[in-house]
Protein backbone atom coordinates (compact mmCIF):
# COMPACT_ATOMS: atom_id res chain seq x y z
CA UNK A 1 0.00 0.00 0.00
CA UNK A 2 2.28 2.58 1.16
CA UNK A 3 6.27 2.72 1.56
CA UNK A 4 7.57 5.24 4.54
CA UNK A 5 10.61 7.79 3.41
CA UNK A 6 12.23 10.69 4.82
CA UNK A 7 10.11 13.36 5.62
CA UNK A 8 10.90 17.17 4.43
CA UNK A 9 11.22 20.61 6.41
CA UNK A 10 7.83 22.19 7.63
CA UNK A 11 9.63 25.76 8.11
CA UNK A 12 10.46 26.24 5.07
CA UNK A 13 6.73 25.95 3.99
CA UNK A 14 5.26 27.82 7.04
CA UNK A 15 7.74 30.79 6.11
CA UNK A 16 6.98 30.55 2.57
CA UNK A 17 3.72 29.34 1.17
CA UNK A 18 4.35 26.77 -1.01
CA UNK A 19 2.81 26.61 -4.95
CA UNK A 20 -0.52 25.23 -5.50
CA UNK A 21 -0.61 22.56 -7.94
CA UNK A 22 -4.35 22.44 -9.14
CA UNK A 23 -4.65 18.96 -9.92
CA UNK A 24 -5.31 17.96 -13.89
CA UNK A 25 -8.94 16.93 -13.65
CA UNK A 26 -10.94 14.72 -15.70
CA UNK A 27 -15.01 15.01 -16.78
CA UNK A 28 -16.62 11.21 -15.76
CA UNK A 29 -18.64 12.22 -19.07
CA UNK A 30 -15.31 11.81 -20.98
CA UNK A 31 -14.26 8.98 -18.75
CA UNK A 32 -17.15 6.84 -20.08
CA UNK A 33 -15.90 7.53 -23.68
CA UNK A 34 -14.19 4.66 -24.30
CA UNK A 35 -12.37 5.83 -27.89
CA UNK A 36 -11.94 9.18 -26.41
CA UNK A 37 -8.24 10.43 -26.86
CA UNK A 38 -7.00 11.35 -22.99
CA UNK A 39 -3.38 11.26 -23.59
CA UNK A 40 -2.84 14.79 -22.69
CA UNK A 41 -4.68 14.60 -19.85
CA UNK A 42 -2.88 11.60 -18.54
CA UNK A 43 0.35 12.80 -19.78
CA UNK A 44 -0.27 15.56 -17.58
CA UNK A 45 -1.68 13.93 -14.69
CA UNK A 46 0.70 10.84 -14.67
CA UNK A 47 3.62 11.26 -17.27
CA UNK A 48 7.47 11.68 -16.66
CA UNK A 49 6.88 15.59 -15.16
CA UNK A 50 3.52 15.24 -13.35
CA UNK A 51 2.38 14.94 -9.97
CA UNK A 52 1.52 12.01 -10.22
CA UNK A 53 -2.45 12.48 -9.89
CA UNK A 54 -5.36 12.98 -11.48
CA UNK A 55 -8.87 13.57 -10.34
CA UNK A 56 -12.54 12.93 -12.18
CA UNK A 57 -15.36 15.32 -11.59
CA UNK A 58 -18.97 14.77 -11.90
CA UNK A 59 -19.45 11.07 -10.96
CA UNK A 60 -22.85 10.08 -10.17
CA UNK A 61 -23.81 9.08 -6.29
CA UNK A 62 -20.18 10.02 -5.18
CA UNK A 63 -21.07 12.71 -3.21
CA UNK A 64 -23.67 11.40 -1.27
CA UNK A 65 -22.10 7.97 -0.62
CA UNK A 66 -18.68 9.92 0.65
CA UNK A 67 -21.04 11.88 2.85
CA UNK A 68 -22.40 8.14 4.48
CA UNK A 69 -18.76 7.32 4.96
CA UNK A 70 -16.50 9.81 6.31
CA UNK A 71 -18.69 10.89 9.23
CA UNK A 72 -18.46 7.12 10.55
CA UNK A 73 -14.49 7.42 10.92
CA UNK A 74 -15.27 9.62 13.81
CA UNK A 75 -18.10 6.69 15.09
CA UNK A 76 -15.82 4.20 14.90
CA UNK A 77 -13.09 5.91 17.09
CA UNK A 78 -15.20 7.03 19.75
CA UNK A 79 -16.67 2.90 19.90
CA UNK A 80 -15.32 1.88 23.21
CA UNK A 81 -12.16 0.60 23.75
CA UNK A 82 -13.16 -2.90 24.64
CA UNK A 83 -15.17 -3.06 21.32
CA UNK A 84 -12.00 -1.23 18.87
CA UNK A 85 -10.23 -3.89 20.67
CA UNK A 86 -12.35 -6.79 19.12
CA UNK A 87 -11.80 -5.12 15.92
CA UNK A 88 -8.18 -5.49 15.61
CA UNK A 89 -6.61 -8.37 14.11
CA UNK A 90 -2.44 -8.51 14.99
CA UNK A 91 -2.06 -11.50 12.55
CA UNK A 92 -2.48 -9.59 9.52
CA UNK A 93 -0.17 -6.74 11.35
CA UNK A 94 -3.05 -4.48 11.09
CA UNK A 95 -3.88 -4.08 8.43
CA UNK A 96 -7.50 -5.24 8.92
CA UNK A 97 -9.77 -3.97 11.28
CA UNK A 98 -8.91 -1.13 13.67
CA UNK A 99 -5.49 0.11 13.62
CA UNK A 100 -4.21 3.15 16.13
CA UNK A 101 -0.42 3.31 17.46
CA UNK A 102 0.73 0.64 15.41
CA UNK A 103 2.72 2.62 12.77
CA UNK A 104 5.49 4.71 13.87
CA UNK A 105 6.69 8.15 13.06
CA UNK A 106 9.98 9.22 11.84
CA UNK A 107 11.14 10.05 15.60
CA UNK A 108 10.36 6.16 16.55
CA UNK A 109 7.16 7.02 18.58
CA UNK A 110 3.82 5.49 17.69
CA UNK A 111 1.42 7.23 15.99
CA UNK A 112 -1.46 8.26 17.83
CA UNK A 113 -2.33 11.13 16.20
CA UNK A 114 -4.40 9.06 13.73
CA UNK A 115 -6.50 5.82 13.50
CA UNK A 116 -7.36 3.42 10.32
CA UNK A 117 -10.11 0.78 9.72
CA UNK A 118 -8.73 -1.01 6.90
CA UNK A 119 -11.11 -3.67 4.86
CA UNK A 120 -11.40 -5.00 1.28
CA UNK A 121 -14.27 -3.36 -0.34
CA UNK A 122 -14.85 -6.14 -2.95
CA UNK A 123 -15.02 -9.25 -0.90
CA UNK A 124 -14.45 -10.40 2.86
CA UNK A 125 -12.87 -13.80 2.55
CA UNK A 126 -10.23 -12.86 -0.98
CA UNK A 127 -9.07 -16.97 -0.14
CA UNK A 128 -9.47 -19.75 2.26
CA UNK A 129 -6.33 -21.37 1.41
CA UNK A 130 -4.07 -21.25 4.78
CA UNK A 131 -0.95 -21.21 2.95
CA UNK A 132 -1.22 -17.95 1.25
CA UNK A 133 -3.15 -16.74 4.11
CA UNK A 134 -0.19 -17.12 6.04
CA UNK A 135 2.55 -16.00 3.38
CA UNK A 136 0.49 -12.52 2.83
CA UNK A 137 -1.87 -11.77 5.92
CA UNK A 138 -1.80 -8.28 5.27
CA UNK A 139 -4.15 -8.89 1.95
CA UNK A 140 -5.37 -12.45 2.15
CA UNK A 141 -7.10 -12.51 6.00
CA UNK A 142 -10.89 -11.83 5.94
CA UNK A 143 -12.74 -8.54 7.18
CA UNK A 144 -13.39 -7.54 10.21
CA UNK A 145 -16.65 -5.73 10.68
CA UNK A 146 -18.72 -3.73 13.81
CA UNK A 147 -22.52 -5.37 12.86
CA UNK A 148 -23.52 -4.80 16.03
CA UNK A 149 -21.86 -1.79 17.59
CA UNK A 150 -21.65 0.13 13.76
CA UNK A 151 -24.03 -1.87 11.40
CA UNK A 152 -23.85 0.88 9.15
CA UNK A 153 -20.01 0.57 8.52
CA UNK A 154 -19.93 -2.30 5.84
CA UNK A 155 -22.68 -1.27 3.80
CA UNK A 156 -20.89 2.50 3.56
CA UNK A 157 -17.63 1.08 3.28
CA UNK A 158 -18.20 -1.04 0.43
CA UNK A 159 -20.39 1.01 -2.02
CA UNK A 160 -17.77 3.84 -1.54
CA UNK A 161 -15.04 1.48 -2.23
CA UNK A 162 -16.62 0.14 -5.24
CA UNK A 163 -17.87 3.05 -7.02
CA UNK A 164 -14.09 4.18 -6.65
CA UNK A 165 -13.01 1.28 -8.22
CA UNK A 166 -15.15 1.24 -10.90
CA UNK A 167 -14.09 4.75 -11.70
CA UNK A 168 -10.79 3.25 -11.32
CA UNK A 169 -11.25 1.02 -14.01
CA UNK A 170 -12.67 3.40 -16.65
CA UNK A 171 -9.45 5.18 -15.96
CA UNK A 172 -7.18 2.30 -16.23
CA UNK A 173 -8.70 1.31 -19.74
CA UNK A 174 -7.64 4.77 -21.25
CA UNK A 175 -4.16 4.45 -19.05
CA UNK A 176 -4.00 1.21 -20.94
CA UNK A 177 -4.63 2.63 -23.97
CA UNK A 178 -1.60 5.38 -23.24
CA UNK A 179 0.22 2.65 -23.09
CA UNK A 180 -0.42 0.60 -25.83
CA UNK A 181 -0.34 3.21 -28.18
CA UNK A 182 3.64 4.00 -26.73
CA UNK A 183 4.62 0.52 -25.99
CA UNK A 184 3.97 -1.70 -28.75
CA UNK A 185 4.75 -5.25 -26.51
CA UNK A 186 2.40 -3.78 -23.78
CA UNK A 187 -0.59 -6.48 -22.97
CA UNK A 188 -3.85 -4.94 -24.32
CA UNK A 189 -5.94 -4.13 -21.55
CA UNK A 190 -3.36 -5.00 -18.67
CA UNK A 191 -3.71 -2.52 -16.22
CA UNK A 192 -7.78 -3.31 -16.63
CA UNK A 193 -7.53 -6.80 -16.37
CA UNK A 194 -5.14 -7.30 -13.30
CA UNK A 195 -7.70 -4.80 -10.85
CA UNK A 196 -10.82 -6.55 -12.08
CA UNK A 197 -9.41 -10.03 -11.39
CA UNK A 198 -7.55 -8.86 -7.75
CA UNK A 199 -8.57 -9.78 -4.48
CA UNK A 200 -5.86 -7.11 -2.85
CA UNK A 201 -8.12 -4.21 -3.17
CA UNK A 202 -7.52 -2.58 -0.05
CA UNK A 203 -9.70 0.16 1.28
CA UNK A 204 -8.81 2.62 4.60
CA UNK A 205 -10.80 4.80 6.17
CA UNK A 206 -8.82 7.29 8.34
CA UNK A 207 -9.72 9.76 11.36
CA UNK A 208 -7.39 12.37 12.19
CA UNK A 209 -8.14 13.07 16.27
CA UNK A 210 -8.91 16.78 17.75
CA UNK A 211 -5.77 18.20 18.10
CA UNK A 212 -5.33 19.98 21.51
CA UNK A 213 -3.03 23.22 21.77
CA UNK A 214 -0.12 21.62 22.45
CA UNK A 215 -0.71 19.18 19.33
CA UNK A 216 -1.03 21.93 17.09
CA UNK A 217 2.04 23.81 18.26
CA UNK A 218 3.97 20.62 17.56
CA UNK A 219 2.29 19.88 14.25
CA UNK A 220 4.46 23.50 13.15
CA UNK A 221 7.51 22.01 13.73
CA UNK A 222 7.17 19.00 11.23
CA UNK A 223 5.69 19.06 7.69
CA UNK A 224 4.67 15.17 7.37
CA UNK A 225 2.77 15.71 10.48
CA UNK A 226 -0.79 13.75 9.66
CA UNK A 227 1.27 10.99 7.41
CA UNK A 228 4.69 10.60 6.45
CA UNK A 229 6.55 10.78 2.82
CA UNK A 230 5.62 7.75 1.55
CA UNK A 231 5.11 6.05 -2.69
CA UNK A 232 1.77 3.94 -3.07
CA UNK A 233 3.13 0.75 -4.13
CA UNK A 234 0.18 -0.56 -5.48
CA UNK A 235 -1.61 0.40 -9.09
CA UNK A 236 -3.74 3.36 -8.56
CA UNK A 237 -4.94 4.83 -5.07
CA UNK A 238 -7.87 6.35 -5.00
CA UNK A 239 -8.92 9.80 -2.89
CA UNK A 240 -11.74 11.35 -1.20
CA UNK A 241 -11.38 14.81 -0.50
CA UNK A 242 -10.92 14.91 3.63
CA UNK A 243 -13.78 16.18 5.98
CA UNK A 244 -13.05 18.35 9.07
CA UNK A 245 -16.01 18.27 12.24
CA UNK A 246 -15.82 19.70 15.03
CA UNK A 247 -17.83 17.06 17.57
CA UNK A 248 -20.56 15.81 15.13
CA UNK A 249 -20.87 19.33 12.87
CA UNK A 250 -18.95 19.44 9.32
CA UNK A 251 -16.86 22.73 9.39
CA UNK A 252 -14.36 24.33 6.77
CA UNK A 253 -10.42 23.28 6.42
CA UNK A 254 -9.18 25.40 9.68
CA UNK A 255 -5.99 25.71 8.07
CA UNK A 256 -5.41 26.21 4.23
CA UNK A 257 -2.05 24.98 4.62
CA UNK A 258 -2.67 21.44 5.68
CA UNK A 259 -3.50 18.89 2.71
CA UNK A 260 -1.91 17.04 0.37
CA UNK A 261 1.53 17.78 -0.71
CA UNK A 262 3.84 16.43 -3.50
CA UNK A 263 7.02 16.37 -3.82
CA UNK A 264 7.77 16.61 -8.10
CA UNK A 265 10.21 15.02 -10.38
CA UNK A 266 12.73 18.01 -10.15
CA UNK A 267 12.35 18.12 -6.46
CA UNK A 268 10.04 20.79 -5.49
CA UNK A 269 7.13 20.46 -2.89
CA UNK A 270 3.72 21.37 -4.06
CA UNK A 271 0.35 21.73 -2.53
CA UNK A 272 -2.39 19.34 -4.49
CA UNK A 273 -5.85 20.80 -4.54
CA UNK A 274 -8.69 18.96 -6.01
CA UNK A 275 -12.30 20.29 -5.12
CA UNK A 276 -14.65 18.06 -2.63
CA UNK A 277 -17.03 16.51 -5.02
CA UNK A 278 -13.81 14.98 -7.08
CA UNK A 279 -12.21 11.54 -6.75
CA UNK A 280 -8.44 11.90 -7.31
CA UNK A 281 -5.95 9.21 -8.34
CA UNK A 282 -2.48 8.74 -7.50
CA UNK A 283 -0.23 6.96 -9.73
CA UNK A 284 1.17 3.78 -7.89
CA UNK A 285 4.52 2.20 -8.21
CA UNK A 286 3.36 -0.91 -10.00
CA UNK A 287 1.52 0.79 -12.31
CA UNK A 288 4.82 2.65 -13.15
CA UNK A 289 6.70 -0.84 -13.32
CA UNK A 290 4.08 -2.18 -15.54
CA UNK A 291 4.09 1.20 -17.72
CA UNK A 292 8.03 0.99 -18.56
CA UNK A 293 7.95 4.74 -16.50
CA UNK A 294 5.89 6.46 -19.06
CA UNK A 295 3.52 7.06 -15.68
CA UNK A 296 5.32 7.82 -12.63
CA UNK A 297 4.53 7.53 -9.14
CA UNK A 298 5.58 10.58 -6.98
CA UNK A 299 6.19 11.00 -3.37
CA UNK A 300 3.99 12.67 -0.99
CA UNK A 301 2.96 12.98 2.65
CA UNK A 302 0.12 14.68 4.67
CA UNK A 303 0.58 17.92 6.12
CA UNK A 304 -1.71 18.74 9.79
CA UNK A 305 -3.79 21.06 10.18
CA UNK A 306 -2.10 23.78 12.54
CA UNK A 307 -3.18 26.84 14.71
CA UNK A 308 -5.75 27.60 17.50
CA UNK A 309 -8.04 27.08 14.67
CA UNK A 310 -7.53 23.67 14.44
CA UNK A 311 -7.96 22.73 18.10
CA UNK A 312 -10.57 20.58 18.49
CA UNK A 313 -11.05 19.65 14.95
CA UNK A 314 -10.86 16.38 13.36
CA UNK A 315 -10.51 15.21 10.02
CA UNK A 316 -11.91 11.84 8.14
CA UNK A 317 -11.16 10.90 4.90
CA UNK A 318 -10.63 7.13 2.57
CA UNK A 319 -8.39 6.12 0.63
CA UNK A 320 -8.91 2.39 -1.74
CA UNK A 321 -5.84 0.79 -2.88
CA UNK A 322 -6.10 -0.96 -6.34
CA UNK A 323 -3.81 -3.55 -6.21
CA UNK A 324 -3.03 -6.13 -8.53
CA UNK A 325 -3.50 -10.05 -7.08
CA UNK A 326 -0.45 -11.93 -5.05
CA UNK A 327 0.65 -13.85 -8.29
CA UNK A 328 0.75 -10.93 -10.78
CA UNK A 329 3.96 -10.72 -12.10
CA UNK A 330 5.84 -7.23 -12.42
CA UNK A 331 6.69 -6.95 -15.93
CA UNK A 332 8.14 -3.99 -18.02
CA UNK A 333 6.73 -3.79 -21.27
CA UNK A 334 10.56 -2.84 -22.69
CA UNK A 335 11.78 -6.41 -21.44
CA UNK A 336 9.68 -10.15 -21.21
CA UNK A 337 12.01 -10.16 -17.82
CA UNK A 338 10.02 -10.68 -14.44
CA UNK A 339 10.73 -7.94 -11.98
CA UNK A 340 8.91 -9.69 -9.16
CA UNK A 341 5.51 -11.02 -8.15
CA UNK A 342 3.25 -8.14 -7.75
CA UNK A 343 2.64 -9.03 -3.94
CA UNK A 344 6.24 -9.68 -3.21
CA UNK A 345 6.62 -6.06 -3.67
CA UNK A 346 3.44 -4.81 -1.20
CA UNK A 347 3.70 -7.95 1.42
CA UNK A 348 6.35 -7.60 4.02
CA UNK A 349 6.33 -11.65 4.63
CA UNK A 350 8.82 -13.61 6.43
CA UNK A 351 9.19 -16.05 3.96
CA UNK A 352 9.18 -14.54 0.06
CA UNK A 353 10.23 -16.80 -2.49
CA UNK A 354 11.22 -19.50 -0.71
CA UNK A 355 14.28 -17.45 0.32
CA UNK A 356 14.07 -16.34 3.69
CA UNK A 357 13.46 -12.33 3.73
CA UNK A 358 14.80 -12.35 0.03
CA UNK A 359 13.19 -12.00 -3.05
CA UNK A 360 14.23 -13.03 -6.75
CA UNK A 361 14.35 -10.15 -9.17
CA UNK A 362 14.70 -10.48 -12.71
CA UNK A 363 16.58 -7.44 -14.36
CA UNK A 364 17.49 -7.55 -18.34
CA UNK A 365 18.44 -11.19 -17.65
CA UNK A 366 20.21 -11.10 -14.94
CA UNK A 367 18.68 -12.55 -11.25
CA UNK A 368 19.57 -10.49 -8.37
CA UNK A 369 19.17 -11.39 -4.85
CA UNK A 370 16.92 -8.63 -2.99
CA UNK A 371 18.08 -7.70 0.66
CA UNK A 372 14.22 -7.11 1.38
CA UNK A 373 10.91 -7.17 -0.01
CA UNK A 374 9.94 -3.47 0.35
CA UNK A 375 13.23 -2.83 -1.41
CA UNK A 376 11.77 -3.89 -4.81
CA UNK A 377 10.27 -0.42 -5.92
CA UNK A 378 13.40 1.44 -4.30
CA UNK A 379 15.45 -0.28 -6.61
CA UNK A 380 13.10 -0.20 -9.43
CA UNK A 381 13.32 4.27 -8.89
CA UNK A 382 17.48 3.08 -9.21
CA UNK A 383 16.87 1.52 -11.67
CA UNK A 384 14.82 3.24 -14.15
CA UNK A 385 17.62 6.31 -14.14
CA UNK A 386 20.76 3.95 -14.42
CA UNK A 387 22.21 2.43 -16.63
CA UNK A 388 22.31 -1.93 -16.21
CA UNK A 389 25.75 -1.91 -15.65
CA UNK A 390 25.72 0.60 -12.57
CA UNK A 391 22.77 -1.56 -11.25
CA UNK A 392 24.81 -4.83 -11.79
CA UNK A 393 27.41 -3.54 -9.64
CA UNK A 394 25.28 -2.33 -7.30
CA UNK A 395 23.07 -5.35 -6.64
CA UNK A 396 26.53 -7.45 -6.23
CA UNK A 397 27.84 -5.28 -4.04
CA UNK A 398 24.34 -5.01 -1.89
Amino acid sequence: MEGLEDGGDLQQIRTTPPPVGRVITIPYADLLREDLDLSRELEAGFGLNSLGIVAISGVPKYSELRSRLLPLASRIAALSEESKKSLEDPASRFSFGWSHGKEMLKSGQPDIYKGSFYANPVVDVPTTEEILIERYPSYCRPNLWPREDLPELEPAFKELGHLILDVGLLLAHHCDKFVSARKSDYEQGKLVRMLQSSKCHKGRLLHYFPASSRDAEEREKEMASWCGWHFDHGSLTGLTCAMYMREVARVPNPDPQSGLYIRDRLGSIVKAVFAEEDIAYQMGEATEIHSGGLFRATLHCVQAACGETAVGVDRNTFALFMQPQWDEPLISPDSTEVIACALESLELSSALCSLNSSCLMMLTGFICIVPAVTEVCQLWRFYRGTSQQVLWRFMNQA
